[in-house]
């Protein structure tokens, strides 16, 4: 598995994860008067292979967030990969969705690692630091400042504005497209009306009532090459659903 197709796993599996359904996971809130702490852990599986778990730690202060992931991947028990990875950011919410300030990854296994941050001001990345530096490919459709104005890493992109009146399920609150920049690729991740289902509280702090289920389409926008081979793997799309 190639650096690319691992951070690409992280970059688009970190929104998915974190704004996904609660499923496979354990959810455990902490609430005080000065902050919330919520911490969720993930499964991740492929067919009838369990490629890795995630657990994310959230932090709600105010208007303010803090977001840690820590996730192990691998297949074959290591056989063919043993990859960790440690992704944090943070921002503030805001009436108009989530406005990041920070994100940073650092990941290792199979002979490889490598660090990137980067740092957002205004709405806008305006720093970016990568280990390994990576060499700019004359082939990769060039990424305009213009394309960075208003992009979320893929962790804020989480935050969602999902507000609905609707107690039986909005499935409007699909109707959402969200601009994403890892480091690397700038992308869109853009939702769709799928379905809607009922959940049944299963424990006294769990949810009861209706959620709606969209569909999560990958659409690559620029910083990459159009033959490469990692864009073929998020073509299809239409089993990736995001539970609100």
């Amino acid at each position: 598995m190639g650096s690319r197709r691992r951070a690409l796993i992280i970059s688009v599996g970190v929104f998915l994860f974190t704004c996904g359904s609660l499923r496979n996971g354990v959810l455990a809130e902490e609430p005080s008067a000065a902050a919330m702490r919520i911490v969720a852990d993930y499964r991740i599986d492929l067919a009838a292979f369990n490629l890795g778990t995630f657990r994310f730690t959230t932090i709600l202060k105010g208007s303010n967030y803090e977001m840690r992931g820590e996730g192990h991947f691998s297949m074959l028990g290591g056989l063919l990969y043993d990859w960790r990875a440690i992704t944090k950011n943070s921002g503030k919410v805001t009436n108009s969705g989530a406005e990041p300030a920070m994100y940073a990854l650092s990941y290792g296994g199979g002979g490889e690692s490598g660090q990137l941050r980067m740092s957002f001001d205004g709405g806008a990345v305006t720093q970016l630091s990568m280990t390994p530096k990576k060499t700019p490919n004359p082939k990769d459709i060039p990424i305009t400042k213009e394309q960075l104005v208003g992009a979320l890493d893929p962790m804020s992109a989480a935050f969602l504005l999902a507000h609905s009146d609707d107690s039986n399920g909005d499935l409007k609150v699909c109707e959402q497209r969200i601009p994403v920049f890892d480091g690397e690729w700038r992308f869109d991740l853009v939702l769709a009306p799928k379905r809607k289902v009922h959940i049944i509280k299963e424990a006294p702090t769990g949810y009861s009532g209706y959620a709606a289920v969209c569909q999560v389409r990958f659409k690559p926008i620029s910083g990459y090459r159009s033959d490469d081979p990692n864009i073929k793997l998020t073509s299809p799309s239409d089993g990736i659903e995001v539970w609100l």
